[in-house]
């Protein structure tokens, strides 16, 4: 083998993920704090709990996180981003707005009555008190973020004369109370033990978008 040929250790280092780098291990510890935190709640899993339940050692975790805050942050974080993707495909597709907006109240519903996603909304519940920076932050990057693009594709459908919006903002707000009317609530306090029905959500979601066209459809604005 030449000198050219061989691999000098110097590359051989550059080849290697760097520590913290690797996706597939740091997956693999979210997974694993995923199911401590929702068997054991926030305040009792320790991140012990999380490395036995990974299967990694506690000091790679501190790797990759800085503790089990930053454990569960990049858990939620790994969780909004696939809903955000979603919400924002079923915004840009074909179709008229009502169609749309049936299209993204039901993704949102489906996702935020499942049960991952409730028992996150519970484990935020019972530590915001005590840390409300980590309340203010998971309510910022999700509810307020997710209100975002509903919010862009409301003003762009108002810019093109579709709708008649004066604060877009408390709209979109709106429109996602309306889409979880009678479902969420009831989720996240255990009086509906398991996610509603496709039905349940076909019917709130479809009233939630009549609801919202009937007062912000242009025609509807003119004659009030």
């Amino acid at each position: 083998m030449t000198t050219n040929e061989r691999v000098l250790p110097e590359a051989q280092c550059s080849l290697r993920l760097a520590a913290g780098q690797d996706p597939a291990k740091r997956a693999q510890i979210l997974e694993g704090a995923g199911r401590v935190i929702s068997r054991m709640g926030y305040d009792a899993a320790s991140v012990n709990d999380i490395a036995r339940e990974a299967g990694v050692s506690k000091g790679t975790i501190y790797v990759y996180f800085s503790g089990k805050e930053d454990l569960f942050e990049g858990l939620m974080e790994e969780t909004r981003e696939r809903l955000f993707r979603e919400l924002g495909d079923e915004l840009q597709r074909p179709g008229q707005v009502g169609e749309r907006m049936l299209s993204y109240g039901g993704r949102l519903v489906r996702k935020l009555c499942s049960d991952p996603v409730v028992q996150a909304h519970r484990v935020m519940i019972g530590v915001a008190e005590r840390m409300p920076e980590l309340g203010v932050r998971f309510y910022e990057r999700g509810a307020t973020r997710g209100t975002q693009l509903l919010v862009d594709f409301l003003t762009q459908r108002v810019a093109a004369g579709e709708l008649a919006i004066a604060d877009v903002r408390l709209a979109a707000s709106q429109f996602s109370e309306l889409c979880m009317a009678g479902l969420f609530r009831r989720r996240l306090f255990g009086h509906l033990a398991q996610p509603p029905s496709e039905d349940d959500i076909d019917r709130t979601v479809k009233a939630a978008v009549d609801m919202f066209l009937c007062f912000y459809q242009p025609q509807a604005h003119g004659a009030l």
